[in-house]
């Protein structure tokens, strides 16, 4: 089972801290503060109001608002430093996979394979038609290794280099990706939250994911539509600029089918269920392998030595120039050194997770939620937001399947709803939407990757946001609502 968020612990044991001396307005005071600060630092203060770690250092200011509020309620510090702890393991793995990333979209700059990629895809993908086959490859990509985090570091990196070649927003191209990423992800047996879902809510996997398209496939329908008539009504340069950037790839590289060797090894390990850190090690190493024997003459105008310039692309940072001023800004990497912002701003997230989970406050916040579900829909709404706050609360969306997962089973079972009927929720409102929150774990690698911001690609990520809306539409009109008896009978 292959992770787009590989947690070295099994999020199914997730202990679910609950402090009966705190009340929900204490529990949100945390919440409140930590989101007015993070909007004052994003939308009046560019986001430099701190320095250039102003989020991770907000973040921490609300663990230690979290801490207080926990103390005027008797929680232990032992209690919260364990949280804290147990959400800084779960980490440990994805945070290794970004290093990871930053090392191969270095060592795939120099080797030549994002430049083939876009080499070839610029012949290949039709700017008219970009953004839907965007969505249709990350797709196949995502059901193929169960990961959505796999599928934009290998296809969404080369993606969203043609579409910065066409002249497509990037906003737009990454929007398309993770759409795409997150369909697949979300309908492959592979995957660990397609696991996880009907684990929680106590139901198969199988009988899980066959419910789930009923309110997947006609938002991924959707999502197809809308990118198709965005395609048709933007302004890309098109052909007439394409020969130009052809050449200058062209006699800038080395340029081979041979190239496409490495991803390809590492989608194969990735479906044969090897792990990621081994799978994406994999791909680094083979390309600076790679690198040495078709791309010579680029390491030789980096650095003094082959040797070095392998190095710098890993470690640090490559700048391959052309004559073409547009292909400059793609032909840069930053390496593992790029990533230790996103990997800062993720440690910080989950101190603030763990702090307010060690207090009870996430416990108590989803219970008051539940006290709400008086009516079916009710229900059902109120697991959307559970799952919608989790996301931007506790920073992980393990914690978003999980907890609103264990609190909720028995009030669907109670309203005689079949347990599918939650994991489908769980899935449509917490797995997708995790990446539409800029310091949940998924949107902090989804931004890191693709070099696209949140706030430029939310927007576009149609498949993510409008998945809760199709949940929720179709408890309102009681559409394929399996009732408990009715899955008992079947």
């Amino acid at each position: 089972m292959q992770s787009k968020h590989p947690n070295s612990s099994d999020p199914k044991n997730e202990n679910i801290v609950e402090n009966k001396e705190l009340d929900i307005w204490e529990a949100l005071i945390p919440v409140v503060i930590l989101m007015g600060l993070l909007a004052y630092n994003i939308f009046f203060a560019d986001g430099i109001w701190l320095g250039d770690y102003s989020n991770q250092f907000i973040l921490l200011m609300g663990a230690g608002i979290a801490a207080v509020v926990g103390f005027f309620n008797k929680s232990s510090l032992q209690t919260m430093i364990s949280e804290v702890w147990e959400n800084l393991k779960s980490v440990f793995i994805p945070i290794m996979i970004l290093f990871l990333v930053g090392a191969l979209a270095g060592t795939w700059l120099v080797s030549g394979i994002i430049p083939a990629m876009v080499y070839y895809g610029l012949q290949v993908l039709n700017p008219v038609i970009f953004l839907p086959t965007c969505v249709i490859i990350a797709a196949i990509i995502s059901i193929a290794t169960g990961s959505s985090w796999t599928t934009s570091a290998t296809v969404g990196i080369a993606l969203i280099g043609i579409g910065e070649a066409l002249g497509i927003p990037l906003g737009m191209v990454a929007g398309a990706v993770i759409s795409g990423a997150y369909f697949g992800d979300k309908m492959s047996p592979l995957s660990d939250t397609t696991n996880l879902a009907p684990a929680m809510a106590g139901t198969d996997l199988f009988t899980h994911i066959k419910y789930m398209a009923i309110t997947t496939v006609p938002t991924i329908v959707l999502t197809l539509i809308i990118f198709s008539i965005i395609s048709l009504n933007i302004e890309t340069t098109g052909s007439t600029d394409v020969s130009g950037l052809l050449a200058t790839i062209d006699t800038t590289f080395n340029i081979t089918p041979y190239l496409f060797i490495v991803p390809l090894v590492v989608v194969i390990l990735i479906v044969l269920k090897t792990k990621p850190l081994i799978a994406l090690g994999t791909g680094v190493v083979v390309a600076a392998i790679f690198a040495f024997i078709f791309q010579p003459e680029i390491l030789g105008k980096l650095s003094s030595s082959s040797f070095s310039s392998i190095t710098n692309a890993i470690f640090t940072d490559v700048q391959i120039n052309t004559d073409n001023e547009r292909l400059n800004d793609l032909f840069s990497s930053t390496g593992m050194k790029g990533m230790l912002g996103t990997i800062y701003l993720c440690i910080c997230a989950m101190v603030f997770g763990g702090v307010m989970d060690g207090i009870g406050a996430l416990a108590r916040i989803t219970k008051s939620l539940l006290k709400m579900a008086d009516t079916v829909f009710g229900l059902f709404a109120s697991t959307v937001f559970s799952c919608l706050g989790l996301n931007a609360i506790a920073s992980d969306q393990y914690l978003a399947l999980v907890i609103p997962g264990k609190m909720f089973a028995k009030a669907y079972k109670d309203k005689g709803l079949a347990p599918e009927n939650l994991s489908r929720t769980l899935e449509d409102s917490g797995t997708v939407t995790s990446v539409l929150i800029p310091w949940n774990t998924c949107g902090l690698y989804q931004s890191s990757v693709l070099g696209v911001g949140v706030g430029e690609y939310y927007l576009y990520a149609f498949f993510n946001w409008i998945s809760p809306f199709t949940t929720l539409l179709f408890a309102a009109l009681n559409i394929k609502i399996k009732l408990l008896a009715t899955a008992t009978k079947d």
